[in-house]
């Protein structure tokens, strides 16, 4: 089969695709025919060796996918071999196959092509879970995103307004503001060339009931100070590659709550928050959600795809195509 492979840590320029064996699944895992994989920061962040958790070399980067159930592991009943499915990986989505722990698996929801299966779940998720079981929004309440025309930022932006939040808009162009407004945002911040404490203070009547942050950098303090009195702080990632260090008296003056979510521990630690949020995401693709990918490539160039991904050149969601041959 056909894989990316990482044999050097270093910027995904390095990334070659060559021709490995075939995969066998062990006992509880899945063989699954990969025919789509989804772009997430994390995996330009692995192939750097810039990530939380390490990936030993070589490996295949790669870690949300939709494709086809081919064979059962020993232990494992289900799903049906044919089955269309899509799940997350640390490493491996971005070859031919893949092989996934039967509950790193999910039905492809009603109504998803493959392509946008692939781009479904992990921001999807992390969208509805940051701005829901951890932010605790409410509708009605103002929701400031950051880097609102990015993966995750994208789908909060599209999920806040489907229930029902205000949603302000933070990104660093009025090209990337556009696509957030056309996925429900009321407002926007460009803060490049707006100052966002004061703006963020002024579009939501005094402050933000809830910050979601996928970017990290300098713009994580000033959206903590647009904060109102007993407002939530999410931060869900640092795509701008650089860990902000907040200053707790902001955190004591406001009283607000700062929490962290990361996606890959929640089916251990709240499984029915989990089961809830897919079937509310569910029902939002039954109304018509659909992931915003902006580019889809062919594995050929996966490389130059992780390479727009890291240098943020993009809007929504990159897939590559498993089925081009290109």
């Amino acid at each position: 089969m056909r894989a990316a492979r990482c044999t050097e840590y270093g910027p995904p320029g390095g990334l070659s695709v060559v021709e490995i064996g075939d995969l066998d699944p062990g006992p509880g895992e899945v063989l699954v025919r990969v025919h789509a994989a989804a772009v997430n920061f994390p995996d330009v962040l692995l192939v750097a060796d810039r990530y939380q958790v390490p990936a030993p070399l070589p490996f295949t980067p790669g870690s949300e996918f939709a494709g086809v159930v081919t064979a059962l592991g020993p232990g494992v009943s289900g799903p049906a071999v044919g089955s269309p499915v899509a799940g997350a990986v640390l490493t491996g989505a971005f070859a031919e196959q893949v092989v996934v722990p039967v509950s790193g698996l999910r039905p492809v929801p009603d109504g998803l092509d493959m392509v946008h299966a692939a781009a479904f779940h992990v921001t999807y998720a992390t969208a509805y879970h940051a701005l829901t079981t951890v932010g605790r929004g409410e509708e009605g309440e103002w929701a400031a995103v950051l880097g609102a025309a990015g993966g995750v930022g994208s789908a909060a932006v599209d999920v806040a307004a489907r229930l029902g939040m205000r949603v302000v808009a933070a990104a660093s162009s009025q090209e990337r503001l556009t696509v957030a407004r056309k996925l429900g945002a009321a407002a926007g911040v460009d803060y490049v060339r707006e100052d966002l404490k004061t703006r963020l203070r002024e579009l939501t009547d005094g402050g933000a009931h809830l910050v979601v942050d996928p970017v990290g950098g300098d713009h994580a303090e000033a959206a903590l100070r647009a904060l109102r009195r007993g407002g939530r702080f999410v931060t869900v990632g640092y795509a701008d590659g650089k860990i902000p260090r907040i200053p707790l008296n902001l955190v004591l003056l406001k009283d607000a709550v700062v929490r962290g979510f990361e996606i890959r521990m929640l089916r251990q630690y709240a499984p029915d928050a989990v089961a809830a949020g897919d079937r509310a995401l569910a029902a939002m693709v039954r109304d018509g959600m659909r992931p915003l990918v902006s580019r889809v490539h062919p594995l050929a160039e996966v490389a130059a795809a992780l390479t727009d991904v890291a240098e943020r050149r993009t809007t929504g969601k990159v897939v590559i195509d498993m089925t081009d041959r290109a």
